[in-house]
């Protein structure tokens, strides 16, 4: 079945067609984080659709090349720096690790290129780019000595966002990072130095100053991935003014069509509102590690919508995550027990159909790939609650979870449990190792108490999520 994408540029559903067919290559550009501040729960359910995009297209064969940017210079990290009164790259440097950090519990995988835009090299090039732009014609240093971007003389410009310039008011020129699509105007490439930028600062052909944002992305993008690029993701918060001034950027310098696909994200609202501080609806990764769960649930709650589609994250969608990966676990366990010792037979595979593969080469069409997976999971079970499916058909289904899982990454490592939990349960293997079977059985008692239950095997200790927890 052929890969199909909603591409946002022309708002309809495309077929993906390869630019490396022979290689089976595909180079994708993703919006990181701009470290600020820690990334929280709707920058991750970005991150997250990125993550399901590139694992289903590897389990397709393709072979991808994804790079994904790291802001470190812009209005909101100078003015964070200004106020903490440390220098720029100490106070970004605290908020790239968070991310990371974060990243690896949520089991996202790591992109090929993480480029800075803070970097020497890229510097250099989105300098490059701005002066091919002025000696085109196409960008002027103001009276402000900041160098901006013409979007008059880009007949393109607007359609991304889909609107028409000629009925939007111009301010002439806009300095700052972002903007309103109703208040257009000239974009800044590179800002002049002022004194509230400190000693954040780069020579220039137009004096000491700094990058827009938006050319920091257009510069390392092809920089890393050539003048053309396959697919470019984002939040729907990007398409204006950000995305549509990387096309104006990258195009106006090389004269090619920058992106072939556009994919963006919805916003997440929590408990059917807008994340605010202010609201006490904005959760940060750790705020939701905090209240019992582990990375892998909160995976689960952000990938389960489709990523075009407003996703309301929820304390009981938490809760519905936590019971659906408990159905994953219980049912694999089964599945085990039934296989017995032929468990692990790579060789054993019965043509079980391919519907979540397909279902994902539908603009990523999850809620049809999750139907197809617990509807197998309910077949399976009832089979084996009549003794009808046998150790062959076990192993079977083990190994088409395996590719399943590949794409998904739900199956529970048992290592990853809450803090308090985790503790409670090294305490009962040392006192079983001690013979403590009474402080053992007290253990036992206070894991429960959390939801969780401990079972003695042949293997030892396993912990597992109680039944209804």
């Amino acid at each position: 079945m052929p890969l199909h994408f909603f591409n946002t540029y022309s708002r309809h559903p495309e077929e993906f067609q390869l630019r490396d067919a022979k290689n089976r290559k595909i180079d994708i550009y993703t919006c990181g984080p701009t470290v600020y501040s820690r990334a929280h729960v709707g920058n991750f359910r970005a991150y997250i659709f990125e993550d399901l995009l590139q694992r289903h297209l590897e389990a397709r064969r393709f072979k991808i090349h994804r790079v994904m940017n790291i802001t470190d210079v812009d209005d909101k990290t100078i003015r964070g720096a200004r106020e903490a009164k440390v220098p720029l790259q100490k106070f970004t440097q605290q908020f790239k690790d968070a991310f990371f950090e974060d990243a690896e519990k949520l089991r996202i995988k790591r992109a090929d290129d993480y480029p800075a835009a803070t970097d020497q090299r890229y510097i250099e090039k989105m300098i490059s780019m701005i002066s091919a732009l002025i000696a085109k014609g196409l960008a002027y240093q103001a009276d402000d000595k900041s160098v901006y971007f013409r979007i008059n003389k880009f007949p393109n410009y607007g359609k991304l966002a889909h609107f028409d310039l000629t009925e939007l008011r111009s301010t002439g020129r806009v300095k700052h990072d972002e903007y309103d699509k109703e208040h257009i105007g000239d974009f800044a490439l590179w800002k002049a130095w002022d004194e509230e930028d400190g000693d954040v600062k780069w020579d220039s052909p137009w004096g000491p100053g700094r990058p827009g944002w938006h050319i920091e992305c257009s510069a390392m993008a092809t920089a890393l991935l050539g003048d053309q690029i396959d697919i470019h993701c984002g939040g729907v918060d990007n398409i204006f003014p950000h995305h549509e001034a990387e096309i104006a950027q990258s195009e106006g310098v090389t004269g090619k069509q920058f992106v072939r696909m556009w994919l963006h994200c919805a916003h997440l609202l929590v408990d059917g509102q807008k994340m605010s501080k202010s609201l006490g609806n904005f959760y940060t990764i750790p705020d939701v590690l905090a209240k019992g769960y582990t990375g892998r649930e909160i995976r689960y709650a952000l990938i389960r919508v489709n990523y075009r589609t407003q996703l309301n994250f929820t304390w009981d969608g938490m809760k519905e995550a936590r019971e659906s990966l408990g159905r994953i676990d219980d049912w694999l366990q089964r599945l085990r027990e039934v296989a017995g010792d032929k468990k692990d037979n790579p060789k054993i595979d019965i043509q079980l159909g391919h519907e979540f593969e397909e279902a994902l080469d539908d603009d990523l069409n999850i809620s049809a790939a999750l139907g197809f997976l617990f509807e197998t999971i309910r077949d399976t079970n009832r089979a084996m609650d009549q003794n009808k499916l046998d150790a062959k058909t076990a192993v079977a289904w083990l190994n088409s979870w395996n590719r399943i899982n590949k794409v998904l990454d739900f199956e529970s490592d048992g290592a990853e449990l809450p803090e308090e939990v985790a503790k409670l349960a090294e305490a009962r293997a040392q006192a079983r190792l001690a013979k403590d079977f009474r402080k053992s059985d007290e253990l036992r008692d206070k894991l429960n108490a959390l939801g969780w239950e401990a079972r003695d095997t042949k293997d030892g200790q396993k912990i597992t999520r109680r039944a209804g927890a």
